[in-house]
């Protein structure tokens, strides 16, 4: 008999002008991928379920597409895909944003694709956050969102709980990447092997990027989770997560380990050295210099934990995966 397999939704948003070559690719890869898993046969391999979220007339988004329909449960990423034409007002009603902001604060990922950046942007959610977008609107973003760190030159900003791509097709890497961290890169690499399409080396033959829990149900956890993120968990103590927690430290820190699986250390590391796993792929900063821009004021130290985590030392993943 079959394994029983967990479920984890994907939603994905159909607003005003949303290209819908997205919209099916997105669920034609998740639908490769959950075939490709069943051939595993293994229960620690979810099911992707995958829904269409249609915004309607007074911009409030409505499942009208459900690929295996059963009971409601949160979903762990909502994905904005793009638009083939420019980005108007009308496309980010204030009942659309406030639904994202809504999902975001349930411990819901938030993917978005070239125009979806930008929406990410209008919901505040991006402010003091690194994220990229189309080439064409990076002039234009720069303006109207100063509060955003932006990084036009990179394809992806993986953040954690946000992601944004750049490229009309960058919906592609999108799945993948979501595919990666719910199945494991070999199931990726395959999915994106059947479909020929391009999939990041790094992340099949170096682990993962790091992928947060966010659905644990624990609030006082999920709110340290995207303050950590927020500020790339650089110079913080246990003892300045416990009171953004609002929690005794003892407290916090049985509650952060039972909600992530983590330590509250560990789980710095792991954030620290997944922004400089992008530094080494995206820029030529020296390795010292990002050792220090992630928060590590001994660069030997910072060469030590990377190692552990990715396997490979920062100069020889640059050498491998550099662009």
């Amino acid at each position: 008999m079959a394994a029983q397999r967990s479920t984890v939704e994907l939603g994905v948003l159909i607003y005003q002008g949303a290209q819908l070559a997205a919209v099916h690719g997105l669920t034609d890869l998740f639908g490769v991928a959950n075939r490709i898993a069943a051939e595993h046969d293994s229960a620690q391999l979810p099911l992707l379920r995958v829904s269409h979220w249609q915004v309607d007339a007074h911009g409030t988004p409505a499942r009208t597409f459900d690929s295996h329909p059963g009971p409601e449960q949160p979903m762990m990423a909502v994905l904005v895909p793009p638009s083939i034409a420019e980005f108007t007002e009308d496309q980010a009603p204030p009942a659309l944003l406030d639904w994202l902001r809504l999902q975001h604060a349930g411990g819901t990922v938030l993917g978005g694709v070239c125009i979806g950046s930008i929406m990410l942007a209008r919901s505040g959610l991006l402010d003091g956050r690194s994220a990229t977008t189309h080439w064409s609107s990076a002039k234009s973003f720069a303006a109207c969102y100063p509060a955003v760190r932006l990084e036009a030159d990179k394809p992806i900003v993986d953040d954690g709980d946000l992601i944004t791509s750049a490229g009309l097709m960058a919906w592609s890497e999108l799945g993948l990447r979501l595919v990666d961290r719910l199945m494991g890169p070999s199931i990726a690499a395959d999915t994106a092997r059947f479909l020929v399409i391009e999939h990041s080396a790094s992340a099949s033959q170096c682990g993962s990027n790091f992928a947060p829990i966010l659905r644990h149900g624990d609030g006082a956890v999920l709110k340290v989770q995207h303050w950590l993120q927020a500020s790339g968990a650089v110079d913080v103590s246990v003892a300045a997560m416990a009171q953004e927690a609002n929690l005794e430290e003892r407290t916090f820190l049985r509650r952060f380990r039972n909600a992530t699986g983590l330590k509250p250390t560990e789980y710095c590391q792991h954030l620290r050295v997944g922004k400089a796993r992008q530094m080494l792929e995206f820029t030529n900063g020296t390795i010292d210099h990002i050792a220090w821009t992630v928060g590590y004021q001994d660069p030997s130290a910072f060469r030590v934990i990377f190692k552990k985590i990715t396997g490979l030392s920062p100069s020889d993943y640059r050498n491998r995966f550099g662009v």
